[in-house]
């Protein structure tokens, strides 16, 4: 029996080629009466290919008979848009690139026909030719934005950060907040790289430039941090970590290493950890994130993780299911158990992703601002727990 997709492809050619035969035959009605059979037996032949799954066979059988002309050219931009869909990326550039060598080929669909090729040379990876045709759609053409885009998608993906600067603030005017972070982040990239090389002046000013007219980022804000803590500006340093913190507390996980390295090289841990009793006070709910930091960092002295875990471990019904809490002696921290607990969750930590993004879910061991998978910037957000649920099945760990 032939499959469902089978049926749907020849579905999808019958009533593409209506419109066209409809309309070719009412202009050739007095011309012989053969070539309309010679067509009736054409498409049933395809019909009959597609039926029994022979899809090439039937493919290269409607594109001999469609001719590229005002009838049917439309019905050569839908094949060229399904063969793209399909994966079949060397048929749509065929197809394409025979529109555009059509005498007399009318403005608006040589435009078309040069948007649906760059695409497929998108799609086929052939992005220096993708580029150029990009390109010459977005001098000016009814696909300036949408070329610009792709434009701008094709340096992120070959990491060339000005020019996707320079495309992304001819697309800001009209692309809103997500373009404009867009844009700031592809400062972060440059100034990153600026700071990589030495280069500290450059790098303030592509944060600087980062912020023109922009939100402010998370990342830019770490970034500057990072700076000042390079430059031994440990005020200003101290200042963007803890607003960081302030505003996003998932991402502690990421700062308080930072911080604790910074207070230990002044002989200040004491301030770090009242300020981390300052924290807990008044937000309580950060205790799981501090738990965790405990767990990822285990050379990180500080009571206060340390009670952190704790708590964390006798209040977590799930681990309750997996080791034997009463082994706890009523929430002392350095009981035998809680430091056979911290090391087992932290060797549960090496095989857990870290990090996962808010849109589409993909998860990494380490922070991507820009995510591989839907390719949105700073939506991954740090877990703050051990999956440990995930990894342990049927029955209590003796750690």
């Amino acid at each position: 029996m032939p499959g469902e997709q089978a049926f749907l492809l020849a579905g999808f050619f019958l009533l593409l080629t209506a419109a066209g035969w409809s309309i070719r035959y009412l202009w050739e009605r007095d011309r012989p009466r053969d070539n309309h059979q010679y067509l009736n037996v054409e498409y049933l032949k395809g019909l009959n290919f597609l039926l029994n799954e022979q899809t090439d066979q039937a493919v290269d059988l409607f594109l001999r008979m469609v001719r590229v002309d005002d009838e049917t050219i439309e019905t050569h931009f839908a094949l060229g848009s399904l063969f793209r869909r399909r994966g079949e990326v060397d048929r749509a550039i065929r197809i394409h690139q025979n529109i555009i060598a059509r005498p007399g080929l009318p403005e608006e669909q040589r435009q078309q026909a040069l948007y649906s090729l760059a695409r497929d040379y998108m799609t086929a990876g052939l992005l220096d030719r993708a580029e150029s045709l990009f390109l010459t759609l977005a001098e000016q053409s009814d696909y300036r934005n949408e070329a610009l885009s792709y434009l701008a998608r094709i340096y992120v993906q070959e990491r060339d950060w000005q020019k996707a600067v320079d495309v992304g603030r001819q697309l800001e005017p009209r692309g809103g907040d997500e373009t404009s972070r867009s844009v700031a982040h592809y400062h972060c990239e440059l100034a990153e790289q600026a700071i990589e090389r030495g280069d500290f002046s450059a790098a303030r000013q592509f944060l600087r430039d980062a912020q023109s007219g922009r939100g402010r980022t998370t990342r830019g804000t770490l970034i500057r941090a990072e700076l000042a803590e390079r430059t031994d500006d440990r005020a200003m340093a101290y200042k963007l970590y803890w607003r960081v913190i302030s505003e996003n507390p998932d991402l502690i996980v990421e700062v308080l290493p930072r911080l604790h390295g910074m207070y230990a090289s002044e002989d200040k841990l004491a301030t770090l950890e009242k300020q981390l009793s300052d924290l807990v006070r008044k937000q309580p709910e950060i205790v799981q994130s501090l738990a965790y930091v405990a767990v990822l960092y285990p050379d990180l002295k500080s009571d206060v993780l340390q009670q952190c875990l704790s708590d964390y471990v006798q209040n977590e019904p799930t681990l309750a299911d997996f080791i034997d809490v009463s082994r706890l002696e009523d929430g002392k921290i350095d009981s035998e158990a809680l430091i056979k607990v911290k090391t087992g969750l932290a060797k549960l930590a090496t095989k857990t992703p870290k990090y996962r993004c808010s849109e589409c879910g993909f998860s990494s061991m380490s922070l991507l601002w820009h995510c591989p998978s839907c390719k949105s910037w700073e939506t991954q957000r740090p877990a703050n727990q051990v999956r440990f649920d995930s990894l342990v099945r049927g029955g209590r760990v003796d750690w």
